[in-house]
């Protein structure tokens, strides 16, 4: 991701003047700050009308690539509760947090959760624990503990909304599984375009056969030596599709297709909702996605 810390400081006085501007902080109001479409959606599920749930990236937006604005600061600064989804995801966050005066809460949806680490990116950590819906559920649990720490009288009220929640995300599972289960099991292989589906490989038995980008950034480079160990990858195991998010850079997969001969699948929404239709909602979302590989891999 570029470095947004040059200009930092510039961005940190502009949004400390909107904020005077605007009143100041609002951390004793009911704005909830979530930074992905999808954090957001999960918690609307959970505080149901009791509190007004904002994104902090738009849809359609990559979060690997993404640099804040001055606004941006100002919802940071001014969020009484801010729903980050952790692993090191939002990398731009935490100086921001540093640097504002942002008092309110600060809840790390996937705190507790075992982490994998990429397969070749270097040790770090693979942020894209959404992708199994069981991590939603702890999801889930660590959002509906901390709005019922911020808003103690609401309480009740999140704890019902998440228990029909769960019960939504378990059939959501039930469902993906059976759909997988038509894939012949040698078919069952997955060529991404950066490394994004672990954990949905991981759950419903698929296997990570090769990578484009070996980084858990789709803003990460390839060397020509790397491109050829992925076709060898991709020839070798047999891999019909290399699969990537609408939002990505396609050339690369392109360039694999033509030497390999895979089809490929750049419709899928991993990172980000969408405005409308397909993936307006996180199971809109995982059932577009589990389709468009499933209809991949059965051919």
């Amino acid at each position: 991701m570029r470095s947004i810390w040059p200009a930092l400081a510039i961005l940190l006085v502009v949004a400390s003047a909107c904020a005077q501007q605007n009143g100041g902080s609002t951390t004793g109001g009911t704005t909830v700050l979530a930074t992905t479409t999808v954090l957001a959606d999960i918690t609307r599920n959970v505080a149901g009308d009791r509190l007004v749930v904002e994104t902090l990236l738009p849809p359609g937006t990559d979060p690997h690539s993404f640099e804040p604005t001055p606004a941006d600061l100002v919802k940071i600064s001014e969020s009484a509760v801010l729903i980050m989804n952790g692993a090191a995801y939002e990398s731009f966050l935490a100086r921001i947090l540093d640097n504002t005066d942002q008092s309110g809460l600060v809840i790390d949806a996937s705190s507790g959760l075992p982490i994998f680490e990429a397969g070749d990116g270097g040790g770090a950590p693979d942020p894209h624990l959404w992708l199994d819906p069981r991590n939603v559920i702890e999801y889930i649990h660590n959002i509906e503990a901390g709005l019922s720490r911020a808003y103690p009288d609401s309480a009740d009220v999140f704890a019902a909304n998440a228990t029909a929640y769960i019960d939504r995300l378990q059939k959501l599972d039930t469902w993906i599984q059976e759909q997988v289960f038509i894939i012949p099991p040698e078919r069952r292989l997955l060529v991404t375009n950066h490394e994004t589906l672990h954990y949905f490989a991981d759950r419903y038995g698929f296997q990570v056969v090769a990578t484009a980008l070996r980084s858990v950034s789709s803003d990460a480079a390839v060397s020509a030596g790397e491109l050829g160990e992925v076709v060898d990858e991709i020839r070798h195991s047999g891999a019909p599709a290399i699969f990537l998010d609408e939002i990505e850079d396609s050339r690369l997969a392109t360039q694999i297709s033509e030497e390999t001969g895979v089809i490929i699948v750049d419709d899928l929404h991993l990172e980000s909702l969408t405005s409308g239709p397909p993936a307006a909602t996180y199971l809109d979302m995982m059932r577009h996605n589990a389709s468009r590989i499933v209809d991949a891999l059965v051919q």
